[in-house]
């Protein structure tokens, strides 16, 4: 089973490699900001918590993402080729976490680091809140975002560096070409 950490800055195209690695390799999806924004969605008390702090640019608790993770993984299809990892972990604490869920489950993963020079980031997220309503699309927000990504996450980068099971991917070219460097490192990874 190939498993997939894809971690990057808010809009260093997570997403968007996403969906190419799904398309070629079938794997599944997760995306915790999706998992999260399904949860404001239904209005619950933990999806009100859940905008509260996402709307201030802050990280949901690490206890609240481990539990919802291990969920995720008890829940996968007898079938499933793999998981990309898309927003988690955030923390070197919810690395921990992971590595130990997998470990369980005998899984392991790789981390793919999507990298992108701060002003790109800047730029893709303003155009992005110009379509996508998101009230984290903004300036302000995004600042403290990016701020929060170099201070709490960077470092979970380390924590995979030290496992052996980091590969940097440069992603301020195209995306087919970013694509392409993901590729490169998932056929050697597979062999």
């Amino acid at each position: 089973m190939l498993n997939i950490i894809l971690c990057g800055a808010p809009g260093s195209g997570k997403g968007t490699q996403s969906d190419f690695i799904v398309k070629k390799y079938g794997l599944l999806h997760l995306s915790t900001g999706e998992v999260l924004r399904d949860e404001i969605q239904s209005g619950s008390e933990l999806g009100k918590e859940i905008e509260d702090l996402i709307s201030k640019g802050n990280l949901v608790p690490d206890h609240k993402m481990v539990h919802l993770i291990a969920h995720y993984l008890d829940t996968l299809p007898s079938d499933c080729k793999g998981v990309i990892f898309d927003g988690y972990p955030r923390t070197v604490e919810q690395a921990e976490a992971l590595t130990l869920m997998l470990k369980r489950r005998d899984m392991n993963a790789v981390m793919l680091d999507l990298y992108v020079d701060e002003d790109e980031i800047m730029k893709r997220l303003l155009n992005r809140g110009k379509t996508s309503g998101r009230a984290d699309d903004n300036y302000e927000t995004i600042k403290k975002r990016i701020k929060i990504y170099h201070e709490v996450t960077r470092p979970v980068c380390g924590y995979y560096l030290k496992r052996h099971n980091y590969f940097f991917i440069n992603g301020n070219y195209s995306m087919e070409d970013t694509f392409a460097q993901i590729d490169s490192i998932l056929q050697l990874v597979l062999k």
